[in-house]
């Protein structure tokens, strides 16, 4: 075969490093107080710069390339792979190298299998080889057709609804349209369970017993996906991009002013608990990790997650004591107990965590049956932190009693009377999208209110608004009850206009 390159050489099958943790902080130990901000690094710069990205084509996003190969060799690939594998354990990248030989060994026998066929010398050109490689080594270890979206720096969010109808949320809120990531449903169903079969040693389910997928991705990235109770598979990819963050740059990104900033700094370090609000990618992830940066490298700190997101562990030039948890999901069968076979549920794990010397808990996302877990851990330690899809700060309290009412036999009072004793302020993200002079859509976050939470004279929550938007702009409001507990944080502001009280 003419101008045959050798599989093995290809950059495919160079070695490669994990995805590193997005960096956007200039000093690992910078302290909101007194701030000066800095001009804005080439990264801050990165993240600032608002993008009007090309229209993408509807087409194939890799041309003429065959699927029907790609998934016909990743089957082979994959059944190889795990011969290979038989009967021992190795580690992910250890995994992913003997995944390239394998793949390597197969073009090669499917070239020389089309030669000795009749097939004209030069089948694939070197770029082709490696363009065909990718695609098969993208279908056995990541997202298919998906993974290049993924891959790509300026993609924030990745919307699909059925094989060819995908939406693409880029930085700085531009939205366009995204190529097929499958030639049917039905293959990207079939990705999309086999990508759930390799998530972790037992796997899991994705099925019409477990119609709902929730993801961890390679890169930290989290994929939610539906099927079998929606018309078509549903699939939406959040990329995380900024894990490395602090105060000081969401400052820098307009997300909060110093002000805010510094008494927030001074909140996490006075062990308050907090939780943080907002709708559906508003950043609150983000302002968390931010708030748990702020907390003394001494401490020793437990996550617990449904699934891994703030990436603390990650981190040990902020946090060099950190344990981190993932809850696990049951494997679709039923233990005798009634309850699901190899269920990790998150007050499991919060039992556990008591055995670890830990300073605080962090609670990461509150959707459901969480909130307990997130009560108890406010209760065994303060300083808790935590995130809650809610509309306002208000309405964040009025959302957690609601989930504490489900399956709760304590009744309404019992889960207001949690609200009040246990969460000291939560600070609510606003999330709009702005059309500009150009007619592109843009996105803006920023911090809306700071409402700080005391137990009323009826054992209900009493709040007090610390900071509200006026006029477009953030200013401070009340102070809190206990401003005075922030003193031994370094906090000693003239902002506010009166002593904290109930509203």
């Amino acid at each position: 075969m003419a101008d045959h390159t050798e599989l093995a050489e290809l950059p495919i099958f160079a070695p490669v490093e994990d995805a590193k943790i997005g960096r956007v902080r200039r000093d690992p130990r910078a302290k909101p107080k007194g701030w000066t901000p800095e001009p804005p690094s080439p990264g801050m710069r990165h993240a600032l710069a608002p993008r009007t990205p090309p229209p993408m084509s509807r087409d194939n996003d890799h041309g003429s390339l065959d699927w029907g190969l790609v998934r016909a060799l990743r089957q082979q690939a994959a059944k190889l792979l795990a011969d290979e594998l038989r009967d021992r354990t190795v580690p992910a990248e250890q995994e992913r190298e003997i995944g390239r030989d394998v793949i390597a060994r197969l073009l090669d026998e499917h070239v020389d299998a089309q030669v000795r066929g009749g097939a004209a010398a030069g089948l694939f050109t070197p770029s082709e080889q490696d363009e065909l490689a990718r695609a098969v080594f993208d279908s056995l270890f990541g997202l298919a057709r998906l993974q290049p979206l993924v891959d790509d720096e300026s993609i924030e969010n990745i919307e699909v609804r059925g094989h060819d109808r995908v939406t693409l949320v880029h930085i700085g809120g531009v939205i366009a349209d995204g190529p097929p990531v499958a030639d049917s449903d039905e293959e990207l169903l079939e990705q999309l369970q086999f990508l759930a079969s390799r998530s972790s040693e037992t796997g899991r389910p994705f099925s019409p017993a477990d119609p709902q997928l929730d993801l961890r991705l390679h890169g930290g990235h989290r994929l939610a996906a539906s099927a079998w109770t929606t018309p078509r598979p549903a699939v939406v990819i959040r990329r995380h991009r900024l894990i490395d963050v602090d105060l000081a740059d969401l400052v820098e990104l307009e997300l909060m002013d110093t002000q805010c900033a510094e008494f927030l700094a001074a909140c996490v370090r006075a062990r308050k608990s907090i939780v943080v609000a907002g709708e559906q990618g508003a950043g609150k992830t983000t302002l968390l990790r931010a708030l748990c940066n702020e907390i003394d490298q001494a401490e020793s700190i437990g996550t617990i997650e449904t699934e891994y997101e703030l990436h603390l562990d990650q981190l040990p030039d902020r946090h060099p004591r950190v344990f981190a948890w993932e809850a696990r999901p049951g494997n679709g069968q039923v233990a005798a107990d009634g309850t699901a076979a190899g269920e990790i549920t998150l007050a499991q794990l919060l039992y556990n965590a008591h055995r670890y010397n830990l300073s605080r808990v962090i609670v990461g996302e509150v959707r459901g049956a969480e909130v307990a877990t997130m009560f108890q851990a406010m209760q065994a330690g303060a300083g808790s932190l935590s995130t809650l899809h809610a509309r306002d700060a208000r309405g964040a309290a009025e959302r957690l009693v609601t989930l504490a009412l489900d399956g709760s036999p304590g009744g309404a009072e019992h889960a207001y009377r949690q609200v009040a004793h246990h969460i000291d302020l939560i600070v609510h993200i606003a999330m709009r999208d702005i059309r500009g002079p150009d007619g592109v859509r843009r996105r803006h976050r920023l911090v809306s209110e700071v409402v700080a939470v005391d137990p009323g004279d009826n054992g209900r929550p009493a709040f007090t608004d610390v900071f509200t938007t006026t006029g477009g702009e953030l200013r401070p409001g009340v102070a809190p009850r206990w401003l005075g507990e922030l003193a031994d944080a370094g906090y000693a502001p003239q902002v506010f206009n009166g002593h904290g009280g109930d509203l």
